[in-house]
């Protein structure tokens, strides 16, 4: 693992990233993992050369709730400024957001596939809406698209990303046996594939399926913002059980 000088005032990176070894932020990528054990796998999966992977801790803070010291203070959300190499503040406006040193121009949210992860999903968007939306409208923010199923029979398999993918697999592997001749694998997340599986599915980019983030209504935007993450939680929990294949913003 390559460590290359931090930008953030002198000090070392995040130990939990792994960089990668490519200094041209232009080629650079860095996919922010949910969990350690999702975090270890794609650190084996991924290619060193331009890709770095930078594990948090479990659900980030949510800063539409939080007071803003308390933003600034949080270890996860101080991790993620250092990883990207970027920093509030600028001589002209003290709110802004310089990115004249930011370190990635692929910055990749990948979580488990599933409502929890949309959750988590919702956070870490959140927290670039209120605080770093130069990176989304500058096209810098995506959202990684892992499988949901592994489908085999015999030597063959598939993956499948929805439950009307799975069942057109299914019936095309099968052939002429029944259904119960293809085995079933439902991800639970991201931990339980492997290094080489997660590669080919969700991080090869000659494979993957990547979805920009961007702000079409930066109105309508702030609105579903402050509804999903405010004080009111049924509609925010409502929402998302049923928005979770969509509820990402636009691809």
């Amino acid at each position: 693992m390559v460590q290359r000088k931090s930008v953030m005032s002198g000090s070392g990176l995040p130990g939990k990233l792994a960089d990668c070894s490519e200094k041209d932020p232009a080629v650079c990528e860095v996919f922010l993992v949910e969990g350690d054990s999702a975090g270890g796998t794609a650190k084996q999966g991924r290619d060193r050369n331009f890709q770095a992977i930078m594990p948090l801790r479990g659900k980030i803070l949510n800063v539409e709730k939080a007071m803003q010291h308390k933003i600034f203070e949080n270890e996860e959300i101080k991790n993620i400024y250092t990883a990207l190499g970027v920093r509030v503040g600028t001589e002209e406006d003290s709110k802004a957001l310089n990115t004249e040193k930011l370190r990635y121009h692929k910055i990749v949210i990948m979580c488990d596939a599933d409502v929890d992860g949309a959750h988590i999903e919702t956070l870490i968007l959140t927290f670039f809406f209120r605080y770093m939306k130069e990176l989304i409208e500058q096209g810098y923010v995506y959202i990684a698209t892992p499988p949901l199923y592994l489908l085999k029979r015999g030597a063959k398999f598939e993956y499948a990303w929805d439950d009307d993918q799975r069942d057109a697999i299914i019936d095309k592997l099968r052939g002429n046996a029944p259904r119960t001749s293809v085995g079933i694998q439902r991800y639970k997340g991201l931990g339980e594939m492997n290094a080489e599986q997660l590669w080919d599915t969700t991080m090869n980019p000659e494979a993957r399926m990547l979805r920009q983030v961007t702000i079409d209504n930066a109105a309508e935007a702030d609105q579903i913002f402050s509804m999903l993450m405010g004080d009111d939680v049924p509609p925010r929990r409502d929402f998302i059980e049923r928005n979770a294949k969509y509820a990402t913003i636009d691809t």
